[in-house]
């Protein structure tokens, strides 16, 4: 892989891990209509951390609030997963908020985490394999166009009456269980946490708020394990300035599109998102079917 190659692949990851659109999908994608050599699962686990530079840089002050809260939190869990904003003393709401933020995002990490252990292997082997790339880019196209129809039909059905401080326990259970099925390529992590949000009648941009802070256990964990794989590779000099670049890129387009997206989705619905979704999908398939790619 060159610098340029590191680059694209690097702004892609950037955009599309914050856009409902599925950055492991395009990562596989975006090589094959290229004609490039597929990254590896080591290699997109890295430009996640440069993504996770974003999310701290875009909201370290929310990130900073929920550290300062989480030892009274942690001390007092029940009583600050059960706390109200609306009906609580307003003298802790700030600290009870950021308190209860923290721990739900502890709680809904744990189905992604457990289910990245038990298939990150099966995952890398389908998906990551050069002699079945088709067969992955497939797969990916599938999920693209079945996870659209269900982030269209959330959509539809969501009641968007709902704000951050009103998330419950149910809520961050529910888009966890979403979240764990996002290690699939072709479903994305932010789609399938907003569409989860949406169903428990949460608005979108405060669905997308959480599932960026969601993102940040599991993004961590992933981009290290990725940059140790790198590292145990004894890459030379050149791999890791060409390993730099990308993350460089991805952080800088991925500040981009959460900045972006927030303000979008403060005004539009996801349908843009949909349709886009739907058009991947139904090309790369077409394109698979004819022979031409």
């Amino acid at each position: 892989m060159d610098i340029v190659e590191a680059i694209v692949l690097g702004i892609t990851q950037g955009l599309t891990e914050f856009l409902p659109i599925s950055s492991s999908g395009h990562l596989i994608i975006v090589p094959w209509l290229a004609d490039w050599d597929q990254s590896g699962l080591a290699f997109d686990a890295a430009l996640h951390l440069g993504t996770l530079l974003a999310v701290f840089a875009y909201f370290w002050r929310d990130i900073l609030r929920m550290v300062q809260a989480m030892p009274i939190a942690l001390r007092e869990p029940v009583k600050t997963l059960q706390y109200d904003a609306e009906t609580g003393p307003p003298d802790q709401a700030a600290h009870r908020t950021f308190g209860k933020l923290g721990l739900l995002i502890v709680l809904a990490s744990i189905p992604g985490g457990i289910i990245g252990l038990l298939s990150q292997g099966a995952i890398e082997e389908f998906f990551h394999d050069d002699d079945h790339v088709d067969r992955a880019v497939l797969a990916v196209a599938v999920l693209l166009i079945v996870f659209a129809l269900i982030l269209l039909l959330a959509e539809q059905r969501g009641s968007k009456s709902r704000g951050l401080t009103s998330f419950s326990v149910r809520d961050a259970v529910a888009i966890g269980c979403a979240q764990a099925i996002a290690l699939l390529p072709g479903v994305s992590r932010s789609g399938v946490t907003l569409s989860a949000g949406l169903f428990r009648g949460i608005r979108r941009a405060d669905a997308a708020r959480f599932s960026f802070l969601l993102g940040i256990p599991l993004v961590t964990l992933a981009g290290l394990k990725g940059v140790a794989d790198i590292v145990q590779s004894s890459p030379d000099a050149r791999e890791l300035v060409t390993l730099t670049f990308g993350m460089a890129s991805a952080a800088v387009s991925g500040l981009a599109a959460i900045w972006g997206l927030l303000r979008f989705l403060e005004q539009s619905s996801t349908l843009v998102f949909v349709a886009y979704r739907l058009i991947v999908g139904v090309g790369v398939i077409l394109l698979v079917g004819l022979g031409v790619r």
